[in-house]
């Protein structure tokens, strides 16, 4: 299959015309799948009333179907259409970050979805992205677009559309390239069924944000377990994860160093994921740095590029600096768990 690339601006409000939009739409409309960007990560997008439009998405990334996706809109008014309810806590969190890197799981509207999408369950996941591609993109579509992020299944999530071509170039209709993302991570993913509400994924919107906007949530007890039955993207299965193998490393920087070195006197080539602070103390085989601990943000942003970059390197093992899991932090530390499948190293006094 061949893959288009259309090049966009990030602003779609400087073009007077959006003839690459117009012709990837078209192209979800009638079936076919699309990667797109958003402000967190680039996602796969198809029709989520379509079944065969859907199982392209599960075919391109060769994802399990037990897994369910996450629905994207463009705009709140077609929610009601989607869903069969509405509680005061969603309505609050819709009002403070949508559009926004926030999912909020409803009760599905029955018979609107592919069985697909919800995997079974009788709740859907939705957010309302605030990249300005993304909602020109799904409003031009006229369709709910499902949308996991377009990579191969458990590999890093795509933060430009280069990452997304070297994945799915071929297995796919179109890229829309919209530039690097802003976030980095995916969404916050909260369930609004229950009470009180439950955040099962920690991404662009904290959970302290989230308190602040409507009291007191639980986080998911089993988010650093794998699940039977996911209830939300990325509960289940080893995630984000680069070819070489990763490890979560907790220590004073002159123990890890000593912990390089025997890695290296092992045979071993190591790389090194951190902080500018812990980088610029540390030598490895191969270092990069993903960001400042100054400022969070920063990590978030370049988390993924930085574990995919290891692939175009010689490193037998990756060893990962651990970060604060408050704010952002806890996203970022969550996903690399999974990118390590729960593995650590930890000095004894840590």
């Amino acid at each position: 299959m061949e893959t288009i690339r259309w090049t966009v601006d990030s602003n779609v409000e400087k073009q007077n015309s959006y003839p690459q939009i117009a012709e990837a739409a078209e192209y979800l409309r009638t079936g076919h799948v699309i990667a797109f960007p958003t402000e967190t990560v680039y996602g796969l997008g198809a029709d989520a009333t379509s079944d065969a439009a859907v199982q392209g998405i599960f075919d391109a990334k060769g994802r399990p179907s037990d897994n369910p996706l996450i629905v994207h809109i463009s705009n709140t008014d077609s929610l009601h259409d989607l869903v069969s309810s509405i509680s005061s806590e969603a309505e609050k969190l819709i009002q403070s970050f949508w559009p926004g890197p926030l999912t909020i799981i409803f009760n599905k509207k029955q018979g609107v979805f592919s069985d697909l999408v919800t995997a079974g369950l009788d709740t859907i996941g939705i957010r309302m992205p605030s990249h300005p591609v993304a909602l020109e993109l799904i409003s031009r579509s006229g369709k709910p677009l499902a949308a996991p992020s377009a990579n191969t299944s458990g590999k890093p999530s795509p933060t430009s559309a280069e990452h997304v071509a070297l994945d799915l170039t071929g297995r796919i209709k179109g890229i829309v390239d919209g530039g690097e993302t802003g976030v980095g991570l995916e969404s916050t993913v909260i369930d609004c069924t229950v009470t009180p509400p439950m955040i099962l994924r920690p991404g662009g919107v904290s959970a302290e944000e989230i308190a602040a906007c409507i009291g007191p949530v639980r986080v998911d007890p089993s988010l650093k377990k794998e699940q039977s039955a996911p209830r939300s993207p990325g509960m289940k299965y080893t995630h984000y994860a680069p070819v070489a193998p990763l490890y979560l490393i907790k220590g004073e920087a002159a123990w890890i160093q000593q912990t390089i070195h025997r890695f290296q006197q092992e045979g071993k080539k190591v790389g090194l994921l951190a902080s500018e602070e812990l980088g610029a103390q540390l030598q490895a085989d191969v270092v990069k740095v993903c960001g400042t601990r100054e400022d969070p943000a920063t990590i978030a942003r370049g988390l993924y590029n930085g574990i995919r970059s290891f692939n175009d390197t010689d490193a037998d093992l990756i060893l990962a600096e651990a970060f604060d899991e408050k704010g952002i932090g806890a996203a970022i530390m969550n996903r690399l768990e999974k990118a390590a499948g729960h593995k650590w190293i930890k000095e004894s006094s840590s």
